[in-house]
């Protein structure tokens, strides 16, 4: 069976419309949908999140998928690293490698570990090879043309760019997005 893992972003939750929709969606393609609440989601840290996803997780196989929104995708890309079996695909909405906009001393010393520790590209292109990343063009934190252009060399991910859609957020507006729905499907 289809199983998918929908990881929320810092500060985020389980029940972000966004995030509740594209669960419904993807059931109804056939998905087996997981959105578990991750840890200490105001102050993540980057050990309890993906020792969070393996507990999740379990055995992972090509049956199994990801959708990532914002440091949810760097916990999966991390996660990625510690496995040896194949995946289906992820996809990640607002992913990042470096932010913006991030002006609080306490969460700057947050994002520090998530922007400057290492992540094993090679491993993660070994476990799967369907990455599809979804950037906004007026995103305030994920710099979109600094991004794109790593997750295009680093991971050989497809890039999909959505006008005006902000973070991906409530706030933003955004309470579905098709084209995440679409990558996944497209695996």
């Amino acid at each position: 069976m289809k199983r998918l893992f929908i990881i929320h972003g810092w500060g985020g939750n389980p029940d972000e419309k966004l995030l509740r929709w594209l669960g419904d969606e993807c059931k109804q393609e056939g998905f087996e949908v997981v959105i578990p609440r991750m840890p200490n989601t105001d102050e993540p840290v980057i050990e309890e999140w993906i020792g969070h996803i393996k507990d999740i997780v379990g055995a992972p196989d090509e049956e199994t998928f990801f959708i990532g929104h914002s440091i949810g995708c760097q916990a999966i890309m991390r996660y990625l690293e510690t496995i040896n079996e194949k995946i289906g695909g992820a996809v990640f909405m607002g992913g990042w490698f470096t932010l913006t906009g991030i002006d609080d001393l306490e969460d700057q010393e947050i994002v520090k570990p998530w922007e400057e520790e290492n992540i094993d590209f090679g491993k993660i292109k070994e476990v799967t090879s369907n990455i599809v990343v979804v950037l906004s063009d007026d995103d305030p934190y994920v710099p979109y043309k600094d991004n794109k252009e790593r997750f295009e060399k680093y991971l050989n991910a497809k890039i999909i760019t959505e006008h005006n859609k902000g973070h991906f957020t409530n706030d933003d507006g955004v309470e579905d997005l098709s084209s995440v729905k679409k990558a996944l499907l497209d695996f």
